[in-house]
């Protein structure tokens, strides 16, 4: 997948775009994590990452992924450079997937629901908006500048009873696609863009075994393939044998290629 670099008002070319997803099934009998790296044929220079955690029954929660992605997908490739706002392509992925999911609630065994981090990035701007508890992180050189809250009961309640009681009801979520309350979708953009920054979206399979700190250093030393991997390999171990499914997707901003010619490529 090759994109155009980002470029100044002088033409020069500001950072390329390094990416590269990753998912493993864990301890589970059945892989319910769906992550995807789209462009836009219409729109050249703009990427979307999506990461969904499907739950719900034995089939619901990968039916409630796979409809988040497919959702995602299917808006952003129509999406042209004069079309609508990234928060609003943002919003209608949220709507729409929440809504199909809702309806293939009617005829499930039990209530298929989904998480959904999604980052919109076009050339020195990127959006992202979130619903549940899969995470998106943002370090600039290995330091975090943002990370979002997830929508659980455990994040409403940590201030006051504490993280050892907040860390029982980690996994209630107070908001996803597909339950039946319109979902609560956080949305957040930023034009501050450069190399050293990367993106992180992870599903709480990988993000409850790793501090910020240590999630920003090797981000920040490695490649996003070899990143990736390692990441992989370590919440395997730190899981004991009782792992949830794991998915992940990089999106790191590199320094600019020398010659001019070249693109970007997301690996």
């Amino acid at each position: 997948m090759n994109l155009p670099p980002p470029r100044s008002a002088s033409g020069k070319a500001r950072y390329r775009v390094n990416a590269c997803t990753a998912d493993h099934i864990g301890d589970r009998s059945e892989q319910q994590d769906r992550v995807a790296l789209i462009s836009s044929p219409r729109n050249p220079g703009a990427l979307l990452a999506v990461l969904a955690d499907g739950m719900g029954g034995r089939t619901g929660g990968r039916l409630a992924s796979d409809q988040v992605v497919a959702t995602a997908t299917s808006l952003f490739q129509e999406l042209s450079a004069q079309d609508a706002d990234p928060r609003q392509l943002l919003e209608q992925v949220a709507n729409e997937a929440h809504t199909v999911i809702r309806l293939t609630a009617l005829s499930a065994e039990k209530e298929p629901h989904s998480t959904m981090v999604a980052l919109l990035l076009h050339r020195d701007h990127a959006a992202w908006a979130h619903a549940g508890d899969s995470r998106l992180y943002v370090f600039r050189h290995g330091k975090l500048r943002h990370c979002t809250e997830d929508h659980s009961y455990a994040s409403r309640i940590r201030a006051e009873a504490g993280a050892a009681v907040a860390e029982r009801y980690r996994h209630m979520l107070v908001s996803a696609l597909g339950l039946a309350t319109t979902p609560q979708v956080t949305f957040a953009e930023t034009s501050d863009l450069g190399p050293g920054d990367v993106f992180l979206l992870c599903s709480d399979g990988l993000w409850c075994y790793f501090a910020p700190e240590e999630l920003g250093a090797m981000l920040n030393a490695l490649p996003p393939r070899e990143a990736a991997a390692h990441l992989l390999r370590m919440s395997r171990d730190r899981a004991g044998g009782r792992g949830d499914n794991v998915s992940l997707a990089i999106v790191k901003l590199e320094p600019p290629p020398e010659t001019a010619s070249m693109v970007t490529t997301l690996y």
